[in-house]
């Protein structure tokens, strides 16, 4: 691997500690989340500590905090700025 390389692991772990600093701040407990989504508290508590989880489960989770346009704005912007960029060739 090459020096800075992150992992997906990293970037599933980024995901979870985001989706868990969300749920802190509005004070949820992870059993109250679970059960307004209709899922098990193991699934969130996975999610959190960035193991085992579907795309599916952090975006249900974004979608709940209304976090979901603002994810999907992100997306946007970045994938027209590619979009944007002038071909060398």
């Amino acid at each position: 691997m090459f020096p800075g390389f992150i992992k997906i692991a990293d970037v599933k772990l980024e995901m979870g500690n985001f989706a868990k600093s969300i749920r802190k701040r509005e004070k949820i407990s992870q059993q109250a989340l679970a059960d307004r989504l209709n899922i098990s508290r193991l699934t969130i508590q996975n999610m959190e500590a960035g193991r085992n989880f579907t795309i599916d489960t952090f975006l249900l989770v974004m979608e709940h905090f209304q976090m979901l346009h603002a994810l999907n704005r992100w997306f946007k912007e970045r994938r027209l700025e590619q979009e944007d960029l002038k071909s060398l060739y």
